[in-house]
């Protein structure tokens, strides 16, 4: 019977063994490959993957499992922790496992789980079914995304997009904007400016203010995983975007666009020519994304580039150690009550004692 290991890629030889594992892997989405998960983590954070090979194909579950000892409301002598997947799309992923071989996979995770003291996991999943090992736990849709499916040519490509894309990306060619193909990151301080004063305009909350050490490391870690698309006015990056690459897929990822060139439509040449560069790539799809709040303006502007590509993103839950759940949560509100506040888990949020 196939082992699930347990690789932390803090270690030398296990992060050896992921990579291996992901190398095996036909589909190497980045969202599974170490370096990408260890981005997110912090200094008290793990970056893990429970890995399984078999005879004709295998799991893996990227995760970073996070320490509730630090949170400011728990005990100090708490020993549990709790594990989530890292920003962006998740798994369990698999690729040629039978039910049997499911069933293996996440019986041998939750002895784990047992014996490490974790009480909960959420998990961002795949948007394509075919890479998901069904999920031992509670799944449900989080809102919609969408996916610009790259296999027609490019004239049909070019009339599927809504007219409004048409008409804007033409107005950036008649404004002699170009965009420039940036496979090694050589232009990150010029994306830095632009995607920071995008997060200021924006109003973004401070996780999305990622440091330049981030996308260094994107640049140093995840060589092929990334591409940057800039568009330029003359020799100004007016509007940019950092694209990761797997192997049948391009993800729209982070980027921004100067306010002061909104009337030349750069971003949608960009993501035009993304996609146009993705297909000749021999890329299967790429992911736009979705809004920050449903079906948004955000949303509906990247379903103009495929209007029936709108799929499902889905996320999962599962409590391990419903005692140590429900202790902690109660911990919680025993915390804010000591410090005046009413506190009651935000509708919908998981873990519940995070909210």
């Amino acid at each position: 019977m196939a082992t699930v290991r347990f690789l932390d890629s803090a270690v030398p030889a296990e992060r050896t063994d992921w990579i291996v594992c992901w190398q095996a892997w036909p589909g190497r989405e980045v969202f599974a490959h170490p370096a990408y998960v260890r981005l997110f983590a912090r200094p008290t954070d793990r970056s893990m993957c429970a890995a399984f090979s078999t005879d004709h194909g295998g799991a893996l579950f990227p995760f970073l499992l996070r320490p509730l000892a630090i949170e400011p409301w728990a005990e100090t002598d708490e020993a549990s922790w709790d594990l989530v997947t890292p920003y962006g799309y998740g798994g369990a992923f698999a690729w040629n496992c039978t039910e049997e071989e499911s069933r293996t996979f996440w019986e041998q995770f939750q002895a784990w789980t047992e014996a490490n003291g974790v009480v909960a996991s959420f998990a961002r999943l795949s948007l394509f079914a075919e890479q998901q090992l069904p999920f031992a736990g509670e799944v449900t849709v989080d809102r919609l995304n969408v996916v610009r499916g790259l296999e027609l040519t490019p004239d049909e490509l070019w009339h599927d997009f809504e007219h409004k894309v048409r008409k804007n990306v033409n107005c950036a060619k008649r404004s002699d904007l170009r965009v420039e193909i940036d496979p090694t990151g050589r232009r990150i301080e010029e994306f830095l400016n632009v995607y920071h004063s995008t997060m200021q305009r924006r109003g973004a909350t401070d996780g999305y203010y990622f440091p330049r050490e981030f996308f260094a490391s994107v640049v140093r870690e995840l060589p092929g995983q990334y591409v940057f698309l800039h568009v330029l006015q003359g020799p100004q990056v007016v509007s940019t975007e950092l694209v990761l690459v797997s192997a049948e897929h391009l993800y729209s990822f982070l980027g921004g666009t100067l306010a002061e060139s909104f009337a030349q439509r750069p971003n949608d040449l960009l993501k035009h020519e993304a996609i146009l560069w993705g297909r000749a790539a021999g890329k299967r799809a790429y992911v736009l994304g979705g809004g920050y709040e449903g079906e948004d303006g955000i949303y509906r502007y990247k379903k103009s580039f495929a209007p029936n590509g709108s799929k499902p993103f889905c996320v999962a839950r599962h409590v391990h150690d419903p005692a140590a759940y429900d202790r902690l949560v109660e911990r919680r509100r025993h915390w804010e009550a000591s410090r005046g506040q009413a506190w009651t888990p935000k509708a919908g949020y998981f873990p519940q004692y995070r909210a």
